[in-house]
């Protein structure tokens, strides 16, 4: 009974389209009714849940990403793409790419990419040729890689959830996010090959210089992050901190595009982001609390065990399926929170290395932040594109067969994921 209630009042809600956090909570009220449990365990799941230290690495991120923004580094680094690959047949579309990986290993966000990027870098891509609703895909899509390529806020969640260190798993997305980079401008590629697209002109080795001269603060913040906390200097959640001040500092000092007056505005604006994402994660580490008190867990689990008969591929199989269809209508916190603690323990029982299946979840959750009908990174495209969903879910589907590809290659051959943290 339980289970019906929970999961059917979750998806009455889901379809009546109420935001995803109160339908989590909502439909964990229900469960809680049905089963008779005293309400006094929702203030102590919710504040267990969002009191971990390792969470402190989110708000910081989000604030490093927004500093990082404002002090205009996302123009910078257009320029230094535009500077080294421009001249090229489909050069735009490698921007875009390149661009997109950077910007995510400051932002660490898939949507807050697109948003960034995508003011300036769609309608270039439509000058040069491309259609808009193609540009809007590709950029939609290229977006998704914030949440893989290190530091990843996505990847923070899954560390405090199944007890991986977020150091190992930000090394571990290194990889799979140049992939899926790789794949998304050969798709581009081959796309551009039936367009007559322009090209811009060739720039100097003086010119790429300063280019690259310009983008140097920007481009070093995440060398700095990555290496503090791999060289032993401090951990995830003080590189996230040590990320805002760095931000900070290049934006005030060195690009001087930040003044005292516009930090009150970007800790307000991050404060409204990570109270979103913080309230999603309360009510998601409830619905996964009822799953598991209510012994839902437990049987999904023994089923999944049973089902795969032993058989890591079966297992990554179900994985796979599940968060596909998942991804097009959860956000990634929300699946992280209710299907970790199903995937676990059949990932324990069948050996399964939990870096690897963190990597296979986050890529899987990327590819969801551009399938509709809940794709974010779609709907913020669309905006800036100006394009309805159903054309540039039409022109995605390319790029999402191509992220599909990587997705298998990620799955099934762990040393992708595992090479770079084999070396640590």
């Amino acid at each position: 009974m339980t289970t019906v209630v929970l999961f059917a009042t979750f998806v009455v809600l889901l379809l009546m389209n109420v935001p995803i956090a109160i339908t989590l909570g909502l439909s964990s009220l229900a469960a809680l009714i049905v089963e008779n449990i005293d309400f006094i365990v929702v203030p102590m799941n919710v504040y267990a849940a969002s009191s971990k230290f390792v969470l402190l690495a989110i708000p910081f991120f989000i604030l490093g990403g927004n500093i990082m923004e404002k002090a205009g580094i996302s123009k910078r680094l257009i320029d230094l793409a535009e500077a080294f690959v421009g001249h090229l047949k489909g050069g735009m579309a490698m921007v875009v790419v390149i661009v997109a990986c950077f910007f995510a290993a400051i932002s660490g966000s898939g949507p807050a990419t697109v948003a960034a990027l995508g003011m300036i870098l769609i309608p270039a891509m439509a000058k040069t040729g491309y259609s808009t609703e193609f540009s809007s895909a590709l950029m939609a899509s290229a977006g998704a890689i914030g949440v893989i390529i290190p530091p990843s806020i996505t990847f923070v969640v899954y560390g405090s959830i199944a007890g991986a260190s977020i150091g190992t798993l930000f090394i571990a997305g290194v990889i799979p996010g140049i992939l899926m980079g790789l794949g998304l401008a050969i798709v581009a590629l081959l796309v551009g090959r039936k367009l007559q697209l322009k090209t811009l002109p060739k720039t100097s080795g003086r010119d790429r210089w300063l280019a690259f001269k310009d983008a140097f603060w920007g481009l070093l913040m995440p060398v700095i992050i990555l290496g503090g906390i791999y060289g032993g200097i401090f951990t995830p959640t003080e590189a996230a901190a040590v990320s805002a001040v760095y931000g900070l500092v290049v934006g005030i000092f060195i690009y001087k595009s930040i003044n005292l007056k516009d930090v009150y505005g970007l800790l307000v604006d991050s404060a409204s982001q990570t109270s979103v994402v913080m309230l999603i994660t309360a009510t998601a580490s409830l619905f996964a609390w009822v799953i598991t008190v209510s012994g839902i867990g437990n049987a999904i689990s023994t089923m999944f065990i049973s089902f795969t008969g032993g058989s890591t591929v079966i297992f990554f199989i179900i994985v796979n399926i599940i968060l596909l269809i998942a991804g097009a209508f959860l956000d990634s916190t929300s699946a992280l929170y209710i299907f970790t603690p199903l995937f676990l323990p059949v990932a324990n029982a069948l050996g399964v290395n939990l870096i690897h299946l963190g990597v296979v979840m986050i890529v899987n959750l990327a590819i969801g932040l551009v399938t509709p009908p809940v794709g974010v990174n779609l709907y913020v495209a669309c905006g800036i594109g100006k394009v309805n969903l159903a054309k540039i879910s039409k022109a995605a589907i390319p790029l999402i067969l191509m992220s599909l590809l990587i997705l298998i290659l990620v799955t099934y051959v762990p040393q992708v994921s595992l090479f770079l943290t084999n070396l640590m």
